[in-house]
């Protein structure tokens, strides 16, 4: 079990803090729910206490972890040019994962995809759930702030498409 003020994931939304757990009754049923308000955007989620395993919530990961997500980031290839639907069930299934790993690749290719094409209307929402769900927990991590990260990010994709030009 969470206490107030615990850091902790959702793999969908991303990386908050514990603000408040509180009693609820839904549907005759009295519940705990964690209240959790998200690093990046001004979400806050009721989140019930009993079904944080399904879920998936878990710790946020260590600033040691945050710096080896980043190299990740800068070091992942951008993918093939496949359908754009199967890419984007594959780029769903890697978010609901929750492995930062994975969502950070996706961020990766669809910024670098964003430059070069555009993206559809659902390759958009998609962009910014990786974003939202990797900078809140880079950010939450200790590694950086915001702002810095997010420089770090969009410098690392225009490297990459600048070296991408020159292959």
């Amino acid at each position: 079990m969470y206490s107030i003020g615990d850091k902790v994931v959702h793999p969908m939304h991303g990386a908050g803090v514990i603000e408040d757990i509180k009693e609820m009754w839904i549907g005759g049923v009295k519940r705990d729910y964690y209240v959790i308000c998200f690093a990046v955007g001004s979400m806050v989620s009721d989140i019930p206490v009993d079904g944080c395993e399904k879920i998936g919530i878990r710790d946020v990961i260590s600033k040691d972890e945050g710096k080896r997500i980043i190299e990740h980031f800068r070091a992942s290839e951008v993918g093939s040019d496949i359908n754009w639907n199967k890419r984007q069930r594959e780029n769903i299934e890697k978010i609901k994962s929750g492995d930062l790993y994975l969502v950070s690749s996706v961020l990766k290719e669809l910024m670098c995809r964003e430059k070069r094409k555009g993206l559809s209307t659902s390759e958009r929402k998609t962009l910014c759930s990786a974003r939202q769900i990797v900078l809140s927990e880079l950010i939450l991590s200790g590694v950086a702030g915001q702002s810095d990260i997010e420089l770090m990010l969009d410098e690392t994709v225009a490297e990459f498409l600048e070296a991408s030009k020159a292959r």
